[in-house]
C-alpha cells in the first residue's frame, strides 16, 4: 500500500471516530475526495452558518498539498472573507508554500475555522473579480498575493 493511501485511511479512520467541534465529515466516498462541513462556534460573522469544504488529494499526498476549497450548494454559500475568493479558493499559506506533510485534513480544517473566527470584515479579497476571471481550476496552482495577514 502506498504512502498516500495508508495516510488517508488513517485520517479517515480518525475522522469517523469523531472530529473536533464544528467539523462534520459529509462524505469520503473514495480516498481522493472528501467533503467536510465546517461551522464557527465563536461569536463571529459566520455564527450559525454551515460551509462545505472539498478536499481533493493527489497520489503524492501528504508530500503535496491537497486542493482545498469551499463549494457552494443551495444551503451552504461560500463565506465572504478577505482571504476567500467568490469561486471558493482560499488564500492561506498552508495551502501553498507553507504546506508540510505534518499537516493533515483536520489541521487544515482547524486553520480555516480559526481564520473565519478571527475575521471582522465582511468583504472579499481586493482582487476577487480579476482573480476569479482568470483563476486556475485548483487553488493550489495559484500564486496568491497575500494582501493582509491580520485575518
Amino acid at each position: 500500500m502506498d504512502i498516500c493511501k495508508r495516510r488517508l485511511m488513517k485520517e479517515l479512520s480518525t475522522a469517523e471516530k469523531g472530529l473536533p467541534s464544528g467539523l462534520t465529515l459529509v462524505s469520503a466516498n473514495d480516498l481522493t475526495s472528501w467533503y467536510i462541513d465546517i461551522t464557527v462556534d465563536s461569536n463571529s460573522l459566520y455564527q450559525g452558518q454551515i460551509y462545505r469544504l472539498m478536499f481533493m488529494y493527489s497520489p503524492n499526498y501528504p508530500m503535496k498539498v491537497p486542493n482545498v476549497q469551499f463549494v457552494p450548494d443551495e444551503n451552504r454559500p461560500i463565506p465572504i472573507h478577505p482571504h476567500i475568493y467568490a469561486n471558493g479558493h482560499i488564500c492561506l499559506d498552508i495551502l501553498g508554500d507553507g504546506w508540510t506533510p505534518v499537516q493533515n485534513t483536520v489541521s487544515v480544517c482547524l486553520s480555516i475555522q480559526s481564520m473565519l473566527a478571527g475575521n471582522h470584515t465582511n468583504e472579499r479579497p481586493p482582487d476577487n473579480d480579476s482573480y476569479v476571471r482568470s483563476a486556475p481550476k485548483y487553488a493550489q496552482d495559484s500564486r496568491f498575493i497575500y494582501h493582509d495577514d491580520s485575518v
